[in-house]
């Protein structure tokens, strides 16, 4: 009698040979060089691995097949190929049942999906509610996820329920990618912050599509210099969520340019004294990883960075009646004390070299009229009024026939002059640790102006 066996479970086993997989890996560093090491086989042609499936159905800890005799799938071209420009997707994983196919690629359904290779390898994925946003060296897409769009006659777009795991793909108007830059990407909320090397800009792509160029907001040439420099080797990003700022950091390996974009400004507002590895940010807190250390940022001591303290600038240009030629007579500013003005230059080449910062004086250090006097024209910011103000000693030579008066206090000339105010964290009050832990802040800067006669 006729029996009909049936076979319960079904394998199939491919043999595909990996190129280059075995490189010539040095010998780890810092922190790392005292753990015991085994130098990987030689790069060899010679030596690629094959691979094969050896368990029942590709399952953990399955059942593993017996030694002997194995039927192949015998492919024309074993070599395995680099498809740049290509995704794939394998079977479903469920921890609640249990099933996990994560290792199963069926080459009997549609589970590729290629974008168009003139623009470029794929460098980045990022996952959207139910789209999946694609960044290819020079271009932008979107991919539908679990769902397809059917175009009418009149063009217009109806999303429908499909089989298909990533659907069409469509591209964002512009032509813009990420370069070979990923680690520039960072995202907050529906804003995407990435940047284009080739094109010199940074980038905002938002949830309706637009892509903005934010570098476009008064730094168009720092941005077009630094990006497109061949010393430029590394840019990373990030979003600080203490702040809620898009934190850039353009690096090569002597220098570096670390920035801050403030969406509420809508501009770039400051520059760091950092060179991150990596940004990240956790729970309201914004982090960087340098020298293998993680760092917590914005607590602490002010202007220290990485166990290094800096002093703080702040450039500023004066330049109000820009036609007019002016005498700037003194320098103000609305604050905190412990500023100083490093320099002060006009258009005219007149310079101040330097104004201290603000010393309150004793109860009995103006007790005479010299004393007085010494105190109104020394070097260094008076408080009047909850503000700091000081004249301009005019230290770059007299104009012949100009009438000067007291110490030389008759300011400089110029259209516009440019400021630099500074704060020496690293020198003043060393001994004080309450100072590094408060606020400096700086609100406004000005200059008592009268008009020059011609």
């Amino acid at each position: 009698m006729a029996t009909t066996l049936e076979v319960k479970y079904f394998n199939t086993f491919l043999l595909k040979k990996l190129k280059n997989v075995v490189d010539a890996n040095p010998a780890p560093t810092a922190p790392y060089e005292n753990i015991p090491f085994n130098p990987p086989y030689a790069a060899d042609t010679t030596n690629d691995w094959y691979i094969e499936e050896s368990r029942i159905r590709g399952g953990y800890n399955n059942t593993t097949v017996d030694f002997g005799v194995k039927a192949y799938v015998d492919e024309d071209n074993p070599i395995q190929q680099n498809r740049i420009n290509t995704l794939i997707y394998s079977g479903i994983f469920n921890s609640r049942t249990g099933i996990n196919q994560t290792n199963q690629f069926s080459v009997g359904e549609d589970i590729t999906r290629s974008v168009d290779p003139a623009n470029g390898s794929i460098q980045k994925l990022y996952a959207e509610d139910t789209n999946l946003i694609i960044f290819q060296e020079d271009k932008v897409s979107r991919a539908l996820i679990d769902k397809d769009a059917i175009y009418s006659a009149e063009g217009n777009a109806a999303i429908t329920s499909t089989k298909l795991v990533i659907g069409q793909i469509v591209p964002y108007a512009g032509d813009y990618g990420i370069s070979t830059d990923p680690f520039s990407f960072a995202v907050y909320g529906y804003r995407k912050y990435f940047t284009d090397r080739k094109r010199g800009c940074v980038l905002r792509l938002s949830t309706g599509g637009e892509i903005v160029e934010i570098s476009g907001y008064g730094m168009h040439d720092f941005f077009r210099d630094e990006l497109s420099a061949s010393s430029t080797n590394k840019i990373v990003g990030g979003w600080d969520m203490h702040t809620k700022n898009y934190i850039l950091s353009i690096q090569s390996d002597t220098s570096y340019k670390t920035l801050s974009f403030d969406e509420s400004v809508q501009g770039w507002t400051s520059f760091f004294t950092y060179k991150p590895k990596y940004l990240v940010s956790l729970a309201n807190s914004f982090y960087s990883l340098y020298d293998y250390k993680l760092y917590l940022h914005n607590t602490g001591y002010y202007g220290t960075f990485y166990d290094t303290t800096s002093s703080a600038t702040v450039t500023v240009v004066l330049n109000r009646d820009p036609s007019v030629i002016k005498n700037f007579k003194t320098f103000n500013y609305e604050g905190n004390d412990g500023w100083k003005l490093s320099s002060l230059i006009a258009s005219s080449g007149d310079i101040i070299s330097s104004i201290d910062r603000y010393e309150p004086p004793s109860a009995t250090s103006l007790n005479t009229l010299a004393a007085l006097e010494t105190n109104i024209f020394a070097v260094n910011f008076k408080r009047k009024e909850n503000k700091y103000f000081a004249n301009l000693i005019n230290n770059s030579g007299a104009t012949p026939g100009e009438v000067l008066w007291g110490p030389e206090a008759s300011g400089i000339k110029g259209f516009f002059s440019t400021a630099i105010m500074t704060l020496e964290w690293n020198t003043i009050d060393a001994t004080d640790i309450n100072y590094y832990t408060n606020k400096k802040e700086l609100f406004a800067v000005s200059s008592d102006t009268v008009e020059s006669s011609y």
